[in-house]
């Protein structure tokens, strides 16, 4: 009786399975696309832009640096090609920290514009879900579904209804 109880479950299940469709959205494209996030990706460029021209400044620097030194190291003692080189070592690893430091306080500056946007997106997801008929919306870069007979990309339908609820 068990196993027969079991059997009839399980075949409902199946059957039940069949009708339901997944939603899939992919969230940075939505985010790359609606004026909000348009905004936001030209601060971080902004951002990036400034720090990268620092960071080629201070490379030219050193390249510079070890130029000079292979153009005299045949002419300095002992003393000074030491110094030189920790001279050079020195700030090698002095931009090295500053770079990740950057790159540091722009995934922060990311995270804290990108976090609204995350926020008053989920009610648009919830909403268009709900629209389409979807049982179930997962994010296109971290869906754990391979395979579902019945899907649906729901990105661009998000966008057009994120762009006109927050205009």
């Amino acid at each position: 009786m068990k196993k027969l109880i079991t059997v009839i479950a399980l075949a409902l299940s199946f059957s039940a399975a069949a009708e339901v469709k997944i939603g899939l959205v992919n969230i940075q494209k939505v985010i790359t696309s609606i004026g909000e996030g348009k905004s936001v990706m030209k601060t971080l460029e902004k951002s990036f832009k400034s720090k990268q021209k620092e960071i080629k400044a201070e490379e030219e620097a050193i390249k510079k640096l070890q130029q000079d030194y292979q153009k005299q190291s045949s002419l300095l003692s002992d003393k000074a090609k030491a110094k030189k080189e920790d001279e050079i070592r020195t700030k090698i690893g002095t931009l090295q920290r500053k770079t990740m430091e950057y790159q540091k306080n722009i995934q922060n500056q990311e995270k804290q514009l990108k976090k609204p946007i995350l926020e008053k997106l989920k009610p648009v997801i919830d909403e268009v879900s709900k629209n389409k008929s979807v049982a179930m919306t997962f994010e296109v870069s971290s869906s754990p579904v391979v395979y579902a007979e019945k899907q649906i990309d729901i990105t661009e339908d998000v966008i057009k209804a994120y762009d006109k609820k927050h205009k």
